[in-house]
């Protein structure tokens, strides 16, 4: 990785600008640990017998956009990007992915969901997770999504360092 250019969230503010701002920072969070690395660096998986990698993390997570902002708040029969089953693993394989396919998708999906966002008046709005059946808000998407980068950045570490050969170092 080169520097950290992050933004940090806040110490003050808003229900929403924390949550936004939280969640941009994850955001960057990942496409930082992605940062400077080759394709096939993005490819190398953890120990075995996970096939986890930093770029099946941002396959995963443009699945994770479009699944609790696209689905619920805009159509929620819209497809899946990697899988016609709803299935969240399918984006785990990333071994005939490129970086560009990865980061397009995740990037256009991170974008739409900034959109969704900013067009909604209310964190209470609701929308519908098909996968659950039920009414969903705004606000328990943006926390979930939240909760969602959280666990996989720390993921995203360890492969990293992996990748780096910093592990155990």
């Amino acid at each position: 990785m080169t520097s950290d250019n992050r933004i940090g969230p806040p110490r003050f503010g808003t229900e929403r600008d924390m949550l936004r701002a939280f969640l941009e920072y994850h955001r960057a969070t990942l496409a930082m640990k992605c940062e400077g690395l080759t394709a096939e660096e993005l490819r190398q998986q953890s120990v075995p017998p996970s096939t986890l990698s930093l770029l099946g993390l941002v396959r995963h997570m443009a699945e994770v956009e479009r699944a609790w902002f696209r689905r619920a708040f805009e159509d929620n029969d819209a497809p899946m990007v990697w899988s016609d089953e709803i299935d969240f693993q399918a984006a785990y394989d990333a071994s005939a992915s490129t970086r560009e396919e990865a980061f397009a998708a995740w990037e256009a999906e991170v974008e739409n969901s900034r959109r969704i966002e900013r067009e909604t008046e209310s964190l209470d709005r609701a929308g519908y997770q098909p996968r659950w059946g039920e009414e969903v808000s705004l606000r328990m998407v943006m926390v979930h999504v939240l909760l969602e980068y959280g666990r996989h950045n720390g993921h995203a570490d360890f492969l990293r360092e992996a990748v780096d050969g910093t592990v155990g170092a």
